[in-house]
C-alpha cells in the first residue's frame, strides 16, 4: 500500500492506526484486535488493507481452474437449519441419488476436455457406504488417472467412519488409497458450540471437523476450509471460527484456500432472516485476507455470490474465484444462489477477472500454474 493511500484512509482512531502498521508490517493480528477492526474498521479502510496483503501474496493474479461437480444425493440424515439442498431421509422420493454408472457417466462426458478437477459433495445417505465411495473412486481413477479427485466434506466422511467402524486416521488412508487426492472446505459452517447447536446440531461438531482435516493434512493430502456468515452470529463467532483454522494451519500447513460462504436464505428454515448487504460481504472477504496470514489464497465462489459481486471482492483481498463449473450444480441454485445457471465458459471467467483489473491464471486444484493470460 502507497504511504498516500495509507495516510488518505487513515482515521484519528488509534487503535485501527495501531493495528493496521501490523497489518501493513506482515505482522500477526490478534482475535481481540480482529474483533475491533470488525466492529470499527470502515469498508475502505478494511478493503485498503486486505488489497495491500493480497498484492503483496499474489500482485495482479487472479486464479481460476477447469472443474466440475458430481453431487451423489441430496437425501440426508441431517437436518441443517439454513440447507435449502437436501431432503431428509425419511422424504427421500423428493431427492435424487445416483447410481455408481452414472457418476462415471458424468466423468466420461469430459473426455478429451482439459477439465484438471472433479468435485464431489452431496448429502449423508445411510444406504451410500465407505464401501461404495472406495469403489467410485477406483473406478474414476481406473478411467482418467490424471483428473484430480476433491471429494467430500467431514460431515460425509465422519458419517461414513463411524459406520465402518473407522478413526479418522484410518478412514482417510483407505480413501486416499482409493484414489481421493484432496478435500473440499464445506461442512464447517460456524464453529463455536453455541451456534452450532442452533443451525446443524446432529452433524460432526468442529473438532471431528477439525481431526479429519489433520489427518489428511498428515497423509500429505491438502484441503480447503470455509465458514457460513450472515446468519446468527457475530463478529466474534467469526473470528473464533477463523482463528481456530489458522491455529490447525500452523500445525499442519495443510490448507490451501479459506472460501467464506454468504447464507442465502431461501427455502430453508432460517428464511426470516435478512441476508447480508454487498458491504457485509465485503467486509468479510477484506477481514478473511487480513487475518488468515497463513492460508496461501482466499476465494469466492462467484456461482454463489453472483458475478458483479464476486468480481469486487477482488479488490477486497479475494485472489481465486473457482473454476468454469458446469450448470448440473444443484447446490447454489437451490439455496438461492444469484446465478440461477451456474455455468461460465473459461473465456467468459477470463473476461471477468481482465474487467477488475486483474491478470487471469488457469491453476490446477493445487495452484500449479496451467497457462497465464494477459491483462485487459
Amino acid at each position: 500500500m502507497t504511504t498516500q493511500v495509507y495516510e488518505a484512509l487513515a482515521t484519528d482512531n488509534k487503535t485501527l492506526k495501531r493495528i493496521g502498521n501490523k497489518v501493513i508490517d506482515g505482522l500477526r493480528i490478534n482475535p481481540d484486535e480482529g474483533i475491533y477492526l470488525f466492529e470499527h474498521g470502515s469498508l475502505a479502510w478494511l478493503g485498503a488493507l486486505a488489497n495491500h496483503v493480497r498484492e503483496k501474496m499474489h500482485g495482479n493474479n487472479t486464479y481460476f481452474n477447469r472443474n466440475f461437480h458430481i453431487e451423489p444425493t441430496n437425501v440426508c440424515v441431517f437436518s441443517c437449519k439454513f440447507c435449502s439442498y437436501s431432503r431428509l431421509y425419511a422424504h427421500k422420493e423428493e431427492g435424487w441419488e445416483l447410481s455408481t454408472d452414472q457418476m462415471l457417466e458424468i466423468v466420461k462426458k469430459y473426455d478429451g476436455q482439459p477439465v484438471t478437477e472433479v468435485h464431489i459433495v452431496g448429502g449423508v445417505h445411510p444406504k451410500l457406504t465407505m464401501a461404495f465411495f472406495k469403489d467410485l473412486l477406483q473406478k474414476i481413477r481406473a478411467h482418467r488417472p490424471d483428473l484430480h479427485i476433491k471429494a467430500f466434506t467431514p460431515v460425509e466422511l465422519d458419517y461414513m467412519f463411524r459406520k465402518a467402524k473407522l478413526t479418522p486416521e484410518e478412514g482417510m488412508r483407505e480413501l486416499h488409497e482409493a484414489g481421493l487426492d484432496s478435500l473440499p472446505g464445506g461442512g464447517a459452517e460456524i464453529f463455536a458450540p453455541d451456534i452450532r447447536s442452533q443451525i446443524c446440531d446432529d452433524k460432526v461438531d468442529a473438532e471431528g471437523w477439525l481431526q479429519i482435516h489433520r489427518a489428511a493434512h498428515n497423509l500429505g493430502m491438502h484441503s480447503n476450509a470455509t465458514m457460513l456468515y450472515g446468519h446468527i452470529e457475530t463478529y466474534a463467532h467469526r473470528i473464533d471460527h477463523m482463528e481456530r483454522l489458522r491455529q490447525l494451519q500452523d500445525e499442519t500447513g495443510g490448507f490451501n484456500t479459506f472460501i467464506p460462504l454468504k447464507f442465502r436464505n431461501k427455502d430453508n428454515e432460517m428464511n426470516y432472516l435478512p441476508e447480508t448487504s454487498t458491504v457485509e460481504d465485503m467486509k468479510m472477504y477484506a477481514m478473511a485476507r487480513i487475518y488468515m496470514d497463513n492460508f496461501p489464497h482466499l476465494k469466492a465462489y462467484w456461482p454463489m455470490l453472483g458475478r458483479n459481486k464476486a468480481q469486487l471482492t477482488l479488490s477486497f483481498g479475494v485472489n481465486d474465484i473457482d473454476g468454469t463449473i458446469d450448470d448440473s450444480t444443484k447446490i447454489y441454485s437451490m439455496a438461492g444462489s444469484e446465478e440461477q445457471n451456474p455455468s461460465m465458459t473459461t473465456e467468459q471467467l477470463i473476461t471477468l477477472i481482465q474487467q477488475a483489473g486483474r491478470k487471469p491464471v488457469e491453476r490446477d486444484t493445487l495452484y500449479k500454474v496451467v497457462k497465464e493470460f494477459e491483462m485487459a
